[in-house]
């Protein structure tokens, strides 16, 4: 026995497996919580998922092993609801499972990936998937968990940028053109084509849209030494139909903006920038201080409860060992803390199955 779980551990390590152990499942019943992304470390095949109950203050680590008793695999990169299934797109091991979000329990599968990123639906039979080192946004039929097609990015060669957070507005889809550009482009979700794009500052990534229909993004200016540029980062919002830059606000150069989401009115944005920071959408400067100070604490995650407007921070330590969730009420007094996976840096809530997404 010990030789075998020894030989399971090694496959996870070099080849980020997915073997069945000998266990019964655990049988779960899941409510209204949040749902915490832990990255593990990269080729280490130790990615997990917490499941937290503000009501109870309860956190179940490791949900999907207990519950499947099967790894799920190498980076968890982002999880999002949609059709009463929660979507884990787990970036190395090429793979995007669907899960029951009541007993964690694996639905299906969507396998042959490059290195997807973030998964946005358009309808039951259509959804999108992002990739990191590929000029394609693959097209795949949740339905059926098969990939039916691809969108090809005009001025991104294959290994050279990447393509990551969506949101719709209408008949369209927004996504952020990140590695090594600086682009938003517009997809036509009725011809799966790209149809118009804006340029923003180096590298965006993160992308919302508030209550008024402006779409936010940020960006974080590259590194020093980058083939690309270097520059400060900054905040954009944009008319998303006139595809032009309403507001810009500038950071410092060297400052790292990053995590920019909205709350559920849509009326407030937050992120980090070593500590967590807000302002209201019709704000004309960036706010002085933060709502949150980190103190040293190496924040590396953040979400914002859509209905109570808790904020939730995660402390990724030193990468190594497990993670911590710091919960604060919205004025940002602490509330609650509690230990997770390894590397937690994305969340996806439950909420009386209505679902949403913060990475």
């Amino acid at each position: 026995m010990l030789n075998r779980l020894y030989i399971l551990s090694l496959c996870c390590l070099l080849f980020s497996c997915m073997k069945w152990e000998a266990d019964s499942p655990e049988n779960f019943e899941a409510t209204t919580g949040l749902f915490i992304c832990c990255e593990g470390n990269f080729q280490y095949g130790n990615a997990s998922l917490s499941y937290y109950n503000p009501s109870t203050e309860v956190v179940e680590n490791e949900v999907f092993y207990r519950a499947n008793r099967t790894k799920l695999g190498d980076v968890v990169q982002s999880m999002i609801m949609y059709d009463n299934r929660g979507w884990i797109v787990v970036n190395n091991s090429h793979v995007v499972f669907a899960i029951d979000p009541v007993s964690f329990r694996e639905l299906g599968r969507i396998e042959g990936l490059t290195s997807p990123r973030y998964i946005h639906f358009v309808n039951q039979h259509k959804a999108y998937i992002s990739q990191l080192w590929d000029n394609r946004i693959f097209i795949v039929d949740p339905a059926t968990y098969s990939i039916t097609g691809y969108i090809e990015v005009p001025g991104m060669e294959m290994g050279a940028g990447s393509t990551e957070q969506m949101v719709s507005v209408g008949r369209y889809v927004y996504c952020t053109c990140w590695s090594y550009q600086n682009r938003i482009i517009k997809i036509d979700t009725a011809t799966d084509e790209v149809a118009g794009e804006i340029t923003v500052g180096i590298q965006p990534r993160s992308i919302a849209l508030d209550c008024n229909g402006k779409l936010w993004t940020i960006t974080d200016g590259g590194y020093d030494g980058s083939p690309y540029g270097y520059e400060a980062p900054a905040l954009y919002c944009i008319d998303p139909e006139r595809m032009e830059v309403e507001r810009q606000f500038r950071f410092k150069v060297g400052d790292t903006p990053r995590q920019l989401m909205v709350n559920g009115q849509g009326d407030r944005l937050y992120w980090l920038n070593d500590d967590v920071w807000t302002m209201d959408v019709t704000a004309q400067h960036l706010p002085a201080r933060p709502i949150i100070e980190s103190n040293g604490t190496l924040y590396y995650g953040l979400t914002v409860d859509p209905v109570h407007g808790d904020i939730y921070v995660a402390d990724a330590i030193d990468y190594q060992q497990q993670g911590i969730i710091y919960r604060f009420n919205s004025a940002g007094r602490p509330l609650d803390n509690f230990y997770v996976g390894i590397n937690p840096s994305s969340f996806c809530w439950m909420h009386n199955a209505q679902f949403t997404m913060h990475d």
